[in-house]
This record gives C-alpha cells, structure tokens and sequence, in this order.
C-alpha cells in the first residue's frame, strides 16, 4: 500500500532485456534508505519487488505484461522516475489509498500557467473515467492528485509549485503517457452499487 507522495524522483541507470522482461536499476538516495531485497516501490505509480540492491541503486525485475500496461516501458536510460516506499505501519498518510497497481494510461492533453500553479490535463481510458469525481482522488505517475474537473475521456488537476518542483508532471512533454490508477474506496462504491442494482 503506498499513499502517492512522492519521496524522490530517482533516474533510471540500465535497462536490461531478458526473456522475461526487463530487469531496470534505478539510483536513488531516500528510497533506499532501509530498503531491502523483496521490498515493494512503487515506481512512477506502479508497484514492483527490489530484486537487488547496493548504496546507490537498486533494480527490479518487470514482466513485458508490465511494460506493456505501464509506461515503464517507454522509459530510457536517464529518464527520471517517481519513487515511493510501501507505507510503514504507523507512518503519516498524506495521500489517499494507492495500491501501486495501475488501471490503464493516459496522456498528457494540455497544460496551462496560472499564477503559480499549472492546470493539467489528461485523457482518460475507459477503466478508469467512471472513477473520476470533481474533488475525488486520482494517481498520476504515482502522484496523489485531486481532481478538479472531468469529462467523457478526460480530467484536470491543479498543481502546485511544491507539486511543480518535485515531480516530473510538468517537464514531459504534452502528449506523453501517464499511468493511472483510480481511487480504491471509488471502485469498491462501484462496485457495491453494480451488484444491488443486479449488474454481473
């Protein structure tokens, strides 16, 4: 379980092909702080097991199902990637519910400067629009947003200059992809509203 604050943006050092997959080793400084070897991060939202580890970098093993669904892969060598730790028992909860397993991908529509802060906004695939209310949860990237207006295949959210500073929301270019995962406690309503209403 992760929370969707973002500890540090960490860059991706190699990437390497298998059969499998890709096994990707990522330097980081706080997500490495007593890290372990089968821990879970969550890496620009999505959830993956540290295989290996030493005091600068760590990796971890991604299936092409993974790549395929995220936009890990599309990430190159360089590239800066959102990283959280799983939640500690007793640790502050700044977020909302993130499980590190992401719905589908967006892409970035537009962005725009007001003030201080930029309004941002994404196309949305089906499996995840009908979780999206105005002031509702969503994750971006593995960034806790909340969102401010919505559409048929879209949203947008505000971000702040703290939100601006530390993540890479706003210096990918519009028309990247994003991961997305919708608000947990909006699935479990939906879903609870699906079967009284006799849905399958």
């Amino acid at each position: 379980m992760f929370t969707g604050i973002v500890e540090e943006t960490g860059t991706v050092r190699a990437i390497a092909l298998g059969a499998d997959g890709a096994r990707v080793t990522i330097s980081a400084v706080a997500a490495l702080d007593g890290t372990r070897i089968g821990d879970s991060i969550a890496i620009d939202g999505a959830c993956l097991t540290v295989v290996a580890r030493d005091a600068h970098t760590f990796a971890v093993e991604a299936t092409f199902e993974t790549l395929r669904r995220t936009t890990l892969g599309d990430r190159v060598t360089g590239d800066g990637v959102h990283l959280e730790r799983a939640m500690a028992a007793g640790g502050r909860f700044g977020g909302h519910f993130v499980q590190g397993h992401v719905d589908g991908t967006g892409t970035i529509l537009r962005r725009a400067e007001v003030g201080d802060a930029v309004v941002q906004a994404y196309a949305a695939p089906p499996d995840v629009v009908p979780y999206l209310v105005p002031k509702g949860s969503v994750t971006v990237d593995g960034v806790s947003l909340t969102v401010v207006g919505t559409g048929e295949d879209w949203f947008d959210t505000w971000l702040i200059p703290h939100t601006i500073a530390v993540t890479h929301l706003v210096s990918r270019p519009v028309g990247s992809r994003v991961n997305l995962e919708a608000d947990i406690l909006a699935k479990y309503v939906a879903r609870a509203v699906a079967i009284r209403d006799g849905a399958p």
